[in-house]
């Protein structure tokens, strides 16, 4: 049998220093939860514990917009249809059981991929 690890206990400063790493650019809660061999959750719990992550220690960023231009000159194109004119419909049983059924216009690539996909 094997032997059952003892809970550790964290100090307020020790969590406090761990949420710290979480908060530079770059880094990863599941790195620094890795480092000091502790769940990832835990670490995401006591971020949101005003007692280990004050509000001095977030820096707010604010909402900004993306640039948009819109321009009169872009030409419309017209949606390119992706199917053969195949209708009809195509069953595919899967090895559970079920099946897969696809009726109207269908690409028979598409639904070549889709099986061989299922069968992986």
């Amino acid at each position: 049998m094997t032997e059952r690890r003892k809970r550790r206990t964290w100090s307020d400063d020790e969590k406090r220093m761990i949420i710290a790493q979480t908060l530079v650019p770059g880094v990863s809660v599941s790195q620094v939860a890795r480092r000091y061999d502790v769940n990832a959750n835990l670490v995401f719990t006591w971020g949101r514990d005003p007692r280990f992550c004050g509000a001095n220690d977030i820096v707010p960023v604010a909402p900004t917009f993306l640039p948009v231009e819109v321009s009169q000159n872009t030409p419309l194109s017209e949606p390119e249809r992706i199917c053969s004119g195949r209708l009809g419909k195509v069953k595919i049983g899967l090895a559970n059981g079920n099946h897969l059924e696809i009726s109207g216009d269908y690409d028979l690539d598409v639904i070549l991929r889709l099986a061989q996909g299922l069968a992986t």
